[in-house]
């Protein structure tokens, strides 16, 4: 596979790229795409400009020598390395060289048409920056995918959002969030009736945010002051909260209690019941049902 980006359109000359693709996957129509790539190239020249917001992190591995301009303006000259982070905005164009590369990293790309956080497309490019946050978060769900569990809507949905207003911090452009903002007891209790209403259904935190009668960003840092986990954490746990209950029933196939839960797919079940339980679903179920 070629290194030629996803999206966006430019100039770009490769020596010896050896590039491959090694997961991806994507939410809301395509308008939020993940991508895993190990990239070994000798040396590349480019100038691109993509119609989506960019956000690729270095995960291993790293450059001998790289080098960022935009605008008639120098970036970042110096040599890739683990951890670090860039971000480009839609319609921003960049010219970069890279040499000796050899490294694997994260991307996702952000179609500012479904954007749900309106500062992306007012933020500067920003090459080879280092975030403990923003690190973490994308490294968490390359992680989740690489097991081959397609995380839900509202989990990337709340990703994206905490993406978004961590880097607006990083550039000043929004002032820390507040830490004494809480949700009230009926706004509680109706985002957790709407989940339980709607435990099967792809639960999205716009809808959630909805419910409680509030802006996303808000809402996110809100539930997770006032419930101690995040909201795409919280339905997580309440379906396995229901799933413990439905494993009661021996009659019940594994396979038809994740569908009912609305998880993608069987092993997606099993691999989220035992991170949040530390035993499989089958495991639990001889707990509670010796004879089966």
């Amino acid at each position: 596979m070629s290194i030629r980006p996803i999206f966006g359109d430019g100039q770009l000359r490769a020596c010896e790229d050896r590039t491959v693709q090694l997961h991806s996957a994507s939410w809301f129509g395509s308008r939020v795409l993940f991508e895993h790539r190990r990239w070994v190239c000798r040396e590349v020249e480019m100038c691109w400009a993509a119609p989506r917001h960019l956000l690729v992190l270095t995960e291993t591995g790293r450059t001998a020598g790289t080098h960022v301009q935009a605008d008639g303006r120098l970036l970042f000259d110096g040599p890739d390395r683990p951890g670090v982070f860039t971000f480009v905005p839609a319609g921003a164009e960049r010219t970069g060289v890279y040499r000796d590369a050899d490294l694997s990293y994260s991307a996702l790309w952000i179609d500012p048409a479904w954007d749900r956080v309106d500062h992306l497309a007012d933020l500067p490019i920003l090459v080879n920056r280092s975030d403990a946050v923003i690190g973490t978060l994308i490294a968490e769900l390359q992680a989740e995918i690489a097991l081959g569990c397609r995380p839900d809507a509202a989990y990337v949905e709340h990703l994206v959002a905490l993406l978004g207003f961590r880097l607006a911090v990083l550039d000043h452009a929004l002032p820390p969030p507040s830490r004494h903002g809480r949700l009230s007891r009926r706004a509680l209790a109706r985002v957790r009736d709407h989940v339980h209403a709607h435990i099967a259904d792809e639960i999205s935190l716009t809808d959630m945010a909805e419910v409680a009668g509030m802006r996303t960003d808000s809402f996110a840092r809100r539930f997770k002051v006032t419930a101690g986990m995040a909201p795409y954490a919280f339905v997580l746990e309440e379906r396995i909260r229901r799933a413990e209950a439905l494993l009661a029933d021996a009659a019940l196939p594994i396979g038809t209690i994740a569908i009912r839960l609305g998880f993608s797919s069987q092993s997606h079940f099993t691999a989220t019941f035992r991170r949040l339980r530390g035993i499989s679903p089958r495991a639990h179920r001889t707990g509670i049902l010796p004879e089966s």
